[in-house]
This record gives C-alpha cells, sequence and structure tokens, in this order.
C-alpha cells in the first residue's frame, strides 16, 4: 500500500492546481492567460512541473492579513448597547 503513497500525493497535488487554477479569477492570473496555464497544469501536472509553476507564480497571493481579536461579551461596546436597546423604557 505504500508503494502507491507518492502517485497518489502528485495525483492530489495534480488535481488541487487543477481546481485552484479554475476557480482563480481571472485578474488575479500573473504571466500568462488562465487558458494557457490550466493546459500547463494539465499537460505537466504527472511530473509535477505544471501544478508547481501554478503554485509558485501563476496566482497571485495575499498575505494574511491579522488574526482576528476575540473580545468578551461584556467588554464588548456594541454587544452593551444591544442590552441596553432591549431593556424596557430605554427607548
Amino acid at each position: 500500500m505504500l508503494r502507491y503513497l507518492p502517485f497518489l500525493l502528485v495525483l492530489a497535488l495534480w488535481i488541487y492546481a487543477f481546481v485552484d487554477c479554475l476557480n482563480t479569477p481571472e485578474d488575479e492570473v500573473r504571466h500568462l492567460p488562465k487558458v494557457a496555464w490550466v493546459f500547463i497544469v494539465l499537460l505537466f501536472g504527472e511530473v509535477l512541473v505544471g501544478p508547481l509553476a501554478w503554485l509558485i507564480t501563476g496566482k497571485v497571493r495575499h498575505p494574511a492579513g491579522p488574526a482576528p481579536t476575540w473580545v468578551a461579551p461584556d467588554d464588548n461596546p456594541v454587544f452593551l448597547r444591544s442590552l441596553k436597546k432591549d431593556e424596557p423604557g430605554t427607548e
């Protein structure tokens, strides 16, 4: 079973790159038209050149933003204002 692992990993990367290429908007594709990238990923997928080229240079990657900070409900001013709206006689 272990001898099939490299083949399955290549197949998984090939499928991931192909689906990622298809789902990427045209304005986020770099260097070549999207159709050319689809053909490159499909034709050179078995030797990993196409999928790796797509993942490294084909798509504009956006850096991850800062992690959202969680605020406890009793410290959250928006939550506290919503409680005041629910109280009778405060409107």
